[in-house]
């Protein structure tokens, strides 16, 4: 349906989005998630050409969205979009508002955009206040007004730019209803959200987006559940982050630990769990990797205090030969002892030359 090929967009010398690649196959849901100014919303602006992106394709059904031989208002109608601020005219009615687009572009009578005005009123619990003006409605009654307007469009596929958070907690839930009935109605849909038990509940598919690119994507399960990469296991699980780079044998071990012992103490952790992040990783880069024969010092190690379930988490990078210093470990090896019982887990890999080695506290 939508295929978007090495996109990019830059603000200046920003660069937003760098060789973005996606494919959009119709009847998915697919949920855009990751930290503010990633280039979420600036993808979906793209897409309808809100954004003129400096290079890439967009191919919609066959037909190159960027090619300027391209009639871009007939495929603009097959996108719809909704905003964060609604966008409402507040000397319109709620049915005006509906039906001025179906009139104005699409041609259609008005009793016909009035009586398809009324039923996708109806659809968004709103029939009620189709002679209401958004002035007397609350923020999530504009939200889906705003949703019915798109709808009027008769889209193929629905682009929703964070729709909820303009909103009050309390009236978030009325809209992502309207949205997950949608989702259920088989409608396509691209949706930028921080709501990230909707994303995981409604979605088939959920895309990460870091540093203007998809840095993961996969299923609901795959991301939420199973996370591959280290800073979407960071964003998904609100995981605060200490890291620390050792490039010597004779490295400040004294100033790592009182790096830890700042960072946390703003995590609000006890005095026995800092001690132990203290132990585990002396007692893992003193007596263990740094005293590797005929390698080279390379060490950036990271501890991540997860702020949803409490766990700590230590991953440690490592360049030079495989080591997994828990491989071969004996009843008298004391250091891996120390470690084997505070960890809860542990696993290790290796690839084109970096160690890795993660824990759990």
């Amino acid at each position: 349906m939508i295929s978007v090929k090495n996109l990019s967009k830059h603000f200046g010398d920003l660069a937003v989005l760098k060789d973005v690649n996606v494919e959009i196959k119709k009847g998915e849901v697919i949920a855009v998630i990751g930290p503010s100014g990633t280039g979420k919303s600036t993808l979906l602006r793209c897409l309808n050409l809100l954004e003129e992106p400096e290079g890439g394709e967009i191919i919609i059904d066959d037909v190159n969205l960027l090619d300027k031989k391209t009639n871009v208002f007939k495929l603009r109608q097959k996108m719809g979009m909704v905003f964060q601020s609604f966008n409402l005219f507040s000397h319109l009615m709620v049915i005006e508002n509906i039906m001025l687009g179906p009139v104005d572009l699409l041609k259609m009578n008005r009793q016909d955009a009035f009586d398809e005005g009324m039923k996708l009123l109806a659809m968004v619990g709103l029939a009620e206040k189709a002679y209401a003006y958004p002035d007397e409605l609350s923020g999530g009654q504009k939200q889906r007004v705003a949703i019915a307007r798109t709808l009027a469009m008769k889209p193929e596929i629905v682009l929703f730019d964070e729709p909820t958070s303009a909103l009050d907690p309390t009236m978030i839930s009325e809209v992502l209803a309207v949205i997950r009935k949608l989702a259920a109605d088989g409608m396509t849909m691209m949706i930028v959200t921080h709501e990230m038990k909707f994303a995981k509940d409604v979605s088939t598919r959920v895309l990460y987006m870091d540093e203007g690119i998809i840095f993961e994507e996969g299923t609901p399960d795959q991301v939420f559940n199973h996370p591959q990469k280290d800073k979407t296991r960071a964003f998904i699980h609100h995981v605060k982050i200490f890291t620390y780079k050792i490039r010597s044998r004779s490295f400040d071990l004294y100033n790592l630990h009182a790096e830890i012992e700042t960072f946390g103490r703003k995590q609000f952790l006890s005095e026995k769990q800092i001690f132990n992040i203290q132990l585990v990783l002396e007692e893992l880069i003193v007596n263990k990797l740094i005293k590797r024969p005929g390698e080279s010092v390379d060490l950036t190690v990271t501890v991540g205090y997860s702020e949803q379930d409490g766990a700590i988490e230590i991953v440690i990078y490592y360049r030079g030969e495989p080591f997994n210093p828990f491989e071969g470990a004996g009843d008298d090896d004391l250091p891996m002892m120390i470690v084997g019982k505070l960890a809860v887990s542990h696993d290790y890999s290796w690839e084109e030359g970096q160690n890795k080695l993660r824990l759990t506290l």
